[in-house]
């Protein structure tokens, strides 16, 4: 998955946490309203608002499933090949090093 991707899906994540605070605070603003029309709609809110919450959290695990998988697979990878890593891992600090330099 590409950071782009993520920074995406975390922002997205983020918004939607934000709405479903932002719905349940306007539900509880407007417990006393009466009416069947007023009942309607906030049995729907509700409704929308539980599938919303829970979508938030199914996403919310496979992020942190993939990011589970990510850091297994780097994790075997270091084991298998520890010299390469050592490399990359200078040729970083170099680059990081550099940069910080010319700043």
């Amino acid at each position: 998955m590409t950071s782009m991707h993520t920074d995406h899906k975390t922002k997205l994540m983020h918004d939607l946490r934000l709405v479903i605070e932002d719905a349940q605070e306007l539900l509880r603003m407007t417990a006393d309203q009466v009416g069947e029309g007023a009942l309607g709609v906030r049995a729907r809110i509700e409704a929308r608002l539980a599938e919303a919450t829970r979508e938030l959290k199914h996403l919310q695990e496979a992020a942190l499933n993939t990011a589970k998988a990510a850091g297994d697979a780097t994790d075997e990878y270091v084991r298998e090949h520890p010299w390469q890593s050592i490399g990359i891992a200078a040729a970083v600090g170099l680059l990081v090093g550099l940069a910080l330099r010319k700043q």
